[in-house]
């Protein structure tokens, strides 16, 4: 009986750890759209390794567990509801990070002569 539960113990032990070594894997990134940065009331589609993983109106912000790596991140203005969201023609250029397990990282959307990127912002807390 003795044995077993010191077994028991063990594998309680073990079974504790796993997550927290899972949940250090990854790494969040957070993804926000300021009113005054980008002068377009149209949606914008974020692309994450090239497939849409999230769309962001005027003073949205939206955030993503990922895994450590290298990621490539891409904006695009959307096709909406109104007549001047229309999508470009060619595909802007990707922007790539690198996150590190554990990382939290906010970045914002701004507007450049060359169209939109990512920049880094402050978390805030």
């Amino acid at each position: 009986m003795r044995c077993s539960f010191f077994a028991l113990v063990g594998l309680m032990s073990l079974s504790a750890a796993a997550p927290q070594a899972v949940a250090d894997d990854y790494a969040v990134l957070i993804i926000s759209r300021e009113r005054l940065e980008v002068p377009t009331a149209c949606e914008i589609g974020l692309y994450i390794q090239d497939q849409l993983a999230g769309r962001l109106f005027q003073e949205e912000s939206t955030s993503f567990n990922l895994p450590a790596g290298d990621v490539s991140l891409r904006l695009k203005l959307l096709p909406g509801q109104s007549p001047g969201c229309l999508p470009g023609l060619l595909a802007p250029p990707a922007q790539n990070i690198t996150l590190k397990a554990g990382d939290v990282r906010k970045l914002r959307i701004a507007q450049g002569p060359d169209g939109m990127y990512l920049k880094a912002a402050n978390l805030g807390y």
